[in-house]
């Protein structure tokens, strides 16, 4: 298949509104793909690589040659430049991955370019998401859309499931089964904006258990083999020597676990994120152990636990992990004891809590009801700075908000960027607004404004930042709406955001 089919495909996926439209545009190409490309088309539309990382970021993509006049590029031979260039590696690399680049990017036509570009950068955001993409398969193969989902589920990656669907259809997808070794998509939760809401929304009765700011990690044992992943399903084994001992001195011979790896202070509270986060690019133990903290279990010595109960999974982790290894919970139906439980666990300098079901299965891969995550939510009034270009669905609009909070002596520092939270009308909005604050060239990929415009932002946090010259950035920032009551004068100073960043110090 030529790339350009694919190109063409995603366009028109972006501009797609209706999840049937985009599930029968996707489905389409997947019928069309060689066995060999359907594994590669999953992951290009749901905006990956299946190399997943190759060294590439928009730096390298500034200066582009000129675009090809003819499409002649072939999606298997695309793929094969990529992993030729993610395996470049020692002194010259960057330079003969450039040339690759530029190569490549030079037999490509203008479309082709663009797609290739929001691909490597990050940026192809179409709406073709997991659930849509799942769909896609299985109209494509013509098999139930639950036993697409549900071979995803335990197989962990798409694109292999698809490959599989669409050559030898349901007989092929029995082989994804839960499998120790095998990395699982991990069960997700949905949010309640506090517990009393979260025990209306599960019946009653909850399993409210402490939610650790920590990096969520699946653990496989078979035998003296341990391996761990990340919520992302990266192999970090490795560097979490930690992990694999602690699952090590657990009294079983085999068990797929889920759980949270965290960096602690020596009186128990938790260091800052970023502590944690660092121990997963280095293998050494450095000066900061980490520990962890299992709260699920999906199996157990030769027996599958993710189709029964929570109350029963959590009685055999009760029985195989000790309570210093176990997070912290409370089952109650009582909103009073519930709340003090958030109030607490908050005290000890954790997110929040996470409410669950007594009944509920585990739903690999799925952001089910039967998990709910209660957490405060901290807002501020920041200044937007610039906007970038939107992709995808968003192209055409302004979309990226660079955020920006008062300095006391003059001015505005910038904390970070979000296009998270935005409907369809804000954009046609902010589009109008930002074009009208505009202060450069509008044709280039971010747009410099008048900082005039206020807005009020959603956030879980402030971390340490060198990106930003404040040395601090928003976590997780989400537009809540624009604030055209207030002047830039009355929006939050870098003060502010200061003593917001000091609370967990």
């Amino acid at each position: 298949m030529l790339i350009a089919d694919v190109a063409a495909a995603s366009a028109e996926v972006g501009a797609l509104s209706a999840r049937l439209a985009k599930t029968s545009r996707i489905a389409e190409v997947l019928r069309r793909c060689s066995p060999g490309e359907v594994a590669v088309v999953v992951s290009w539309l749901s905006g990956e690589l299946p190399q997943r990382q190759i060294g590439v970021g928009w730096a390298a993509l500034r200066a582009l040659p000129p675009p090809a006049q003819l499409a002649t590029l072939m999606v298997s031979e695309v793929d094969a430049v990529f992993t030729e260039i993610g395996a470049m590696s020692g002194k010259g690399s960057a330079a003969r991955r450039s040339a690759a680049l530029g190569q490549l990017f030079g037999q490509a036509t203008d479309v082709e370019q663009t797609f290739l570009r929001r691909l490597l950068g990050g940026e192809l955001r179409q709406g073709a998401l997991v659930g849509v993409m799942a769909d896609a398969v299985a109209k494509a193969a013509d098999l139930p859309a639950a036993v697409v989902r549900r071979a995803a589920m335990l197989g962990g990656a798409l694109p292999a499931v698809a490959a599989a669907a669409l050559s030898g259809g349901p007989d092929a997808l029995a082989g994804f089964t839960l499998q120790v070794g095998r990395p699982v998509g991990p069960m997700l939760a949905q949010t309640a904006t506090g517990v009393s809401e979260a025990l209306d929304k599960l019946g009653g009765t909850a399993v409210f258990e402490a939610k650790l700011d920590g990096a969520r990690v699946q653990i496989h044992r078979n035998g003296s083999d341990v391996t761990v992943y990340t919520r992302s399903l990266d192999d970090v084994t490795a560097r979490l020597p930690e992990v694999v001992e602690a699952t090590l001195a657990l009294p079983a011979e085999s068990l797929i676990a889920d759980g949270e790896a965290i960096a602690l202070r020596p009186d128990g509270r938790p260091h800052r994120f970023q502590v944690t986060a660092s121990r997963f690019g280095r293998a050494e133990r450095a000066d900061q152990p980490l520990s962890v903290f299992f709260f699920d279990l999906l199996h157990l010595d030769g027996q599958d636990l993710l189709d029964q109960p929570a109350a029963a999974r959590a009685e055999a982790l009760a029985a195989l992990v000790p309570a210093q290894h176990r997070v912290d919970r409370l089952e109650t139906s009582d909103a009073l004891a519930a709340q003090e439980f958030l109030e607490l666990t908050l005290a000890a300098g954790h997110e929040g809590v996470m409410a669950k079901s007594p009944t509920a299965s585990y739903e690999a891969g799925r952001r089910g009801a039967g998990w709910l995550k209660v957490k405060p939510v901290h807002t501020l009034d920041l200044v937007v700075l610039a906007v970038e270009w939107g992709s995808g669905r968003r192209t055409g609009k302004l979309s990226n908000i660079h955020l920006g909070a008062r300095d006391p002596d003059g001015g505005f520092v910038m904390l970070g960027k979000t296009f998270k939270g935005m409907t369809d009308a804000m954009l046609d909005w902010q589009t109008t607004r930002f074009l009208e604050l505009a202060v450069g060239p509008t044709d280039g990929y971010v747009v410099t404004v008048r900082p005039e415009q206020v807005v009020e932002i959603a956030l879980d946090g402030v971390q340490t930042s060198t990106r930003y010259p404040g040395g601090m950035a928003l976590r997780f920032a989400r537009v809540v709406r624009y604030r055209d009551d207030k002047s830039p004068a009355e929006a939050d100073t870098l003060d502010t955001v200061r003593a917001l960043y000091l609370r967990n110090e």
